[in-house]
């Protein structure tokens, strides 16, 4: 009974966002249709193969998220404000959480009203003090579980990302980091790519 209900409301979601001429899944999508949490101008892509079990959410009409092929999202976050890309082929473990935004100011005087607009709903909060930046994960990256990926972070082709890592700037391709912050511990060779 109780996964009849749960794929009675997959298919109900599933069939509204068919209708939505800015969002692009693909049929072979397998998506956690209920962790989705998606605003009139929002965008999303998914391409074909790809198993999304998170939540992914758009904090502002104007985001952006693109998930290519073949890759697979554990019980993971991704808030988006302006644009979060995931290549193909891409492994993003369970717990993590992506953000390509600061969520308020640094500066008290201008956060000190986020509260009191996000009562009013989310299209009041003032985002004009808000660091913000995309955030791109290059194809046949790992990111191991409970990792931290912040704004404006690119993680190259191949990278692998280890567990409990917070990673706060850009990561080679075909490295290995990880820490807090996270740091290149090694190269992978030609035999691991």
């Amino acid at each position: 009974m109780r996964q009849a209900l749960k794929q009675l409301l997959d298919d109900i979601a599933r069939r509204r966002l068919a209708r939505n001429a800015n969002v692009r899944i693909e049929q072979s999508v397998k998506l956690a249709y209920r962790q989705l949490v998606l605003g009139q101008g929002n965008r999303l892509t998914i391409g074909e193969g790809s198993i999304i079990d998170g939540s992914l959410v758009f904090e502002r009409d104007t985001g952006e998220i693109v998930i290519g092929r073949n890759c697979f999202i554990g019980n993971s976050l991704l808030v988006c404000s302006t644009r979060i890309e995931v290549g193909d082929d891409v492994l993003i473990s369970w717990g993590c959480n992506i953000v390509d935004h600061n969520s308020h100011s640094v500066a008290w005087s201008k956060r000190e009203d986020d509260v009191k607009d996000w009562y009013q709903g989310r299209d009041h909060k003032d985002w004009t003090h808000v660091r913000m930046g995309p955030v791109i994960i290059g194809s046949r990256s790992w990111i191991g579980m409970k990792v931290i990926v912040l704004p404006g972070v690119e993680i190259g082709e191949g990278a692998v990302v280890g567990a409990g890592s917070v990673v706060t700037r850009r990561v080679p391709p075909w490295t290995v980091v990880c820490g807090n912050p996270a740091r290149v511990v090694r190269s992978l060779g030609p035999d691991e790519r």
